[in-house]
């Protein structure tokens, strides 16, 4: 929330206004020269930084709905980013005409030909002007000149270059923009997850590089580029300045373009925030336009992606965070899914081959596909983020999801998954047993859970995670095998299933043969981590 926290006026840097026709006319100007209003529950709605100016005032005693009765406006050029200014006009209740311009301290003071000093107009002298305005910019806030003229009447025509002249200098302020604490960690996060977050501002280069230090952006070896030598820059010279750069100062709305076109040219995947109207341009052209849900203009909401309906940079990071750890998933979910269906294949093929009978009815297919396939499958859905998760660069934008040796490991541990049921068949019938049908259907079932809870992660061993971190999972492990041992040991599910009770030793060789799959891939993982340690 906005506030502002020093002013500037009759030579004079203060947190309080002076007593003088000066500082009188300053809180004028900040109370009438806005766009503020107020609704029927009394809340002030309007840009941020003139709430700030119209609290400020009306603290002082600078109300704006009384000045208006004596002040009512009766004309207004709007704010524009290229000349940095708005003007009001108001009637004076002494007769005539007043005007307050406000906006960026080098803009308004090269309108001016004097200053408002006491009870006399004295010699602008900028040099002194523009020092208190670097001294509250250097301290992180945010910098507004005031300017006022008088006039017998509304200047005909009413253009900016009549307007906006001759001006006599009022005052500055100085409003501070917090930074909320979680962003600090949230700009923290992005470096370490291999995103870099660059500042792109219309305020003074020292507040710039204030906030930026503030937030770990920018380094006291870092410069602040600044529009103007962007304007000066030639596409070339600022593709290369892209690469180093992190904050930008005094950028107008077009440079905003010109910026993530040069960081597009680099090969880096761009997200713009924006609010105003003139965003429009760069958040249509960025890969990712984030627009602002509370301050965002329509344009801003239209031409974007996404809207970040709380404001916050920090809800940014935290998506980021959500979308990795949901494309973790889908990995989990996809290997999950193919290996276990690759080895039904394998062993519907194989056994044939092989001089073996078909292993499973098809109405068992229909049990393993619908029970051990999908329960367990949708509960890798709701496994937590890994411990690394935001310390990992991002992923290429063209990488297949079968990277990381996702296609490999679903070939060879649905191959190993095939040998051992078929070699459970194989020795089953081979002893006699006519419960080795039920033995194949049980291994597969028991050998997907252990796949299950073996990829939970690509990396880390179930060991270190926990088995309980997942509980969904674990619950749907539960049941699947409860499910299994109904089909198993229930008359009913016996003739249905075309099932035979086993005894405990064939079962105890179901499970101890299922479990040769999670220990398996437990070994490709420790291999994995050996070699990224090497």
């Amino acid at each position: 929330r906005m506030s502002v926290e020093s002013l500037y006026c009759d030579g004079i840097t203060a947190k309080q206004p002076g007593s003088s026709a000066s500082w009188a006319e300053l809180l004028r100007a900040m109370a009438l020269s806005n766009d503020v209003s107020s609704n029927s529950n009394d809340r002030t709605l309007g840009d941020p930084t003139e709430v700030a100016l119209f609290e400020a005032a009306n603290r002082e005693g600078a109300r704006k709905s009384d000045l208006e009765r004596d002040y009512p406006r009766i004309g207004e050029i709007p704010f524009d980013s290229d000349r940095k200014r708005m003007t009001t006009f108001h009637r004076n209740p002494t007769g005539g005409v007043i005007s307050f311009t406000k906006g960026a301290v080098e803009s308004v003071l090269e309108r001016s030909i004097r200053e408002r000093s006491g009870e006399n107009n004295a010699i602008l002298d900028s040099t002194t002007l523009l020092q208190s305005a670097e001294e509250m910019a250097s301290n992180g806030l945010r910098v507004i000149a005031f300017a006022v003229r008088y006039w017998p009447d509304v200047p005909s025509p009413l253009t900016v270059e009549t307007a906006e002249s001759e001006l006599q200098f009022l005052g500055l302020a100085g409003i501070g923009d917090p930074v909320r604490e979680e962003v600090r960690d949230a700009v923290a996060m992005c470096k370490k997850a291999g995103i870099t977050p660059i500042m792109i501002t219309g305020d003074h280069p020292l507040t710039a590089r204030a906030v930026g230090k503030s937030l770990g952006i920018l380094t006291d070896s870092d410069e602040v580029v600044t529009g103007r030598e962007i304007s000066a820059m030639s596409s070339n010279s600022l593709v290369e300045r892209a690469r180093t750069a992190r904050v930008y100062a005094r950028v107008a709305p077009e440079q905003k373009l010109n910026i993530v076109r040069a960081l597009q040219s680099h090969g880096h995947i761009v997200a713009m925030t924006g609010d105003g109207v003139n965003d429009a341009p760069a958040l249509k052209q960025a890969e990712i336009g984030v627009a602002m849900g509370i301050a965002g203009t329509g344009v801003a909401k239209e031409a974007s992606a996404m809207i970040l309906l709380d404001d916050n940079f920090a809800s940014i990071v935290r998506a980021v965070r959500e979308g990795r750890r949901i494309y973790d998933n889908l990995r989990r979910f996809v290997r999950y899914a193919i290996t276990t269906n690759a080895s039904e294949v394998w062993i519907m093929f194989f056994a044939p081959l092989l001089g073996l009978p078909i292993p499973l009815l098809p109405f068992q297919i229909l049990w393993v596909n619908l029970i051990t396939d999908g329960l367990p499958g949708l509960a890798l859905a709701a496994e937590p983020e890994e411990t690394h998760l935001m310390t990992r660069p991002p992923r290429p934008p063209n990488e297949s999801v079968f990277a990381h040796g996702l296609g490999f490991h679903s070939l060879w541990v649905g191959i190993l998954m095939a040998a051992l049921v078929l070699g459970v068949q194989a020795v089953a019938i081979r002893r006699g047993s006519s419960h080795w049908q039920t033995m194949v259907l049980s291994v597969m079932a028991f050998s997907q859970l252990a796949h299950a809870l073996a990829i939970r992660s690509e990396r880390e061993s179930l060991f270190k995670q926990g088995m309980f971190s997942n509980k969904p999972l674990v619950g749907a492990i539960t049941l699947t095998i409860v499910l299994q041992l109904a089909v198993i040991y229930l008359h009913a599910a016996n003739s249905l299933f075309n099932t035979l009770p086993l005894t405990l030793m064939e079962l105890g060789m179901t499970v101890m043969v299922s479990g040769v799959i999670f220990f398996a891939v437990e070994g490709e993982k420790l291999l994995k981590r050996r070699r990224n340690v090497a």
